[in-house]
């Protein structure tokens, strides 16, 4: 038991989940919208994410961004190496048109982690800011690539698409900003900071509403879809009644992220009936 303890926490620390949640969202877009999937895409999307996340986890605070002293953290690095060498076989699987917008997302990222300028702040760093890059570059990633790599022409439908994964991760990303009070410098001025912690939960419910309100607006809507999302608008409410400062480990960081998976497995289980 308690070797499998220690390697989901491991599937957790190393990225492993957050990274297959962003490459579930990968395919429940190419589901909404009839493409055929990327298979070196989704591999790239799953690896970068890993990569990137552990970059900011863990290599910003290591000297010159590669030396690391703890031994449980070089274990990561390490499997962080070997992740970055996939992702590079992928990429070479991508187009150039395709690779010019995974370089826009990547300057966008890099930015969250490594400051602009040299004694500024990153930003990550600046609050509000912080978490409408994430989920822009996650929008990007999980939306705006798959309809670059499908050919397909950015028209109404594509752009609620992306608003709505856009609110969808804001959402997401609140219990984590209330998870981190306690750690986040008062000066960051996080949205739980600004607004406490249940109007923050307020303003969840909110951007879930227009979440999935907004799908009523599209000219194509599958019936799939339309239940898809309310189950998932549902598990996010759920996700946000339950936040609060005092969180178990897991509540955040394996529950709430695996809101995209859930929302996955409703789409394959519904398509089978």
């Amino acid at each position: 038991m308690k070797y499998l303890k220690a390697l989901f926490d491991f599937y957790l620390d190393a990225s492993v989940h957050v990274a297959v949640s962003v490459w579930a969202l990968y395919f429940v877009t190419i589901d909404i919208l009839g493409v055929q999937g990327n298979s070196f895409l989704a591999l790239f999307i799953l690896m970068s994410t890993i990569v990137c996340y552990n970059f900011v986890k863990y290599g910003v605070e290591a000297d010159k961004y590669l030396i690391v002293s703890n031994r449980y953290h070089r274990l990561i690095q390490g499997f962080s190496f070997v992740c970055f060498g996939i992702l590079v076989y992928s990429a070479l699987h991508i187009s150039l048109a395709l690779l010019g917008a995974i370089a826009v997302l990547t300057v966008l990222a890099a930015l969250y982690a490594l400051p602009m300028w040299p004694n500024s702040n990153n930003l990550r760093s600046l609050g509000v800011l912080k978490i409408v890059v994430v989920a822009l570059v996650w929008t990007g990633f999980t939306v705006l690539l798959p309809i670059l790599d499908a050919d397909l022409a950015i028209g109404w439908d594509a752009i609620i698409l992306l608003v709505q994964r856009f609110l969808m991760v804001l959402v997401l990303m609140l219990p984590f900003e209330v998870r981190d009070m306690r750690y986040d410098h008062p000066a960051m001025k996080t949205v739980p900071q600004r607004f406490g912690v249940e109007r923050t939960k307020k303003l969840g419910y909110v951007l879930t509403a227009l979440y999935f309100l907004l799908t009523f607006l599209k000219d194509d809507v599958a019936q799939f879809e339309l239940v898809g999302r309310f189950l998932v608008a549902l598990a996010l409410i759920w996700a946000m009644y339950r936040t609060k400062e005092e969180q178990s480990r897991y509540f955040a960081a394996f529950w709430v992220e695996a809101m995209p998976l859930f929302w996955l497995v409703v789409i394959l289980v519904i398509g089978r009936y």
